[in-house]
């Protein structure tokens, strides 16, 4: 079975294809799709479903839409970097990503993803832009760029 780790040190380049990543909130959740081969990710969606059921289900809807090599999930943290409430339940929503649709799961560091997508969605070319989808973006190309080949120390 898949497992989630958080990405850091000792990163690969990613193997070619699609990507789906998730920015968690317990009422929505922000979807984002981007290429391992563009470096590129762009917002999708927000999951608005109340049940984990029905999440999940349109996850399922999502991944067997875009057949993804891996799946990266936000987890937030406090300013300095320590956890909190709502880190524990992304850490769970990780792995449950995993168990669910076997495929790896890498969690990155979302800390400041939502503001910044906030300041980003008044912008003119992005001016009433979804959020939480924005923040997945944000979350997603973070996850391509510490993979590209330029970014190897």
């Amino acid at each position: 079975m898949s497992g989630t780790h958080e990405a850091g040190a000792g990163r690969s380049p990613a193997p070619a294809g699609t990507v789906l990543a998730f920015d968690f909130g317990t009422r929505k959740i922000g979807v984002a799709l981007g290429n391992t081969i563009t470096g590129t990710a762009r917002a999708l969606d927000t999951l608005r479903e109340e049940s984990n059921a029905a999440r999940y289900a349109a996850i399922g809807v999502l991944v067997d839409a875009w057949q993804p090599i891996v799946l990266v999930a936000g987890r937030p943290l406090h300013a300095d970097g320590t956890a909190h409430a709502t880190t524990a339940l992304a850490d769970k929503f990780a792995r449950e990503l995993a168990r669910r649709f076997r495929l790896p799961v890498e969690q990155v560091d979302e800390r400041y993803t939502t503001q910044v997508a906030e300041i980003e969605r008044s912008g003119p070319d992005k001016r009433g832009a979804d959020r939480d989808a924005l923040a997945a973006q944000i979350i997603l190309q973070a996850w391509l760029d510490a993979r590209s080949p330029s970014s190897s120390p």
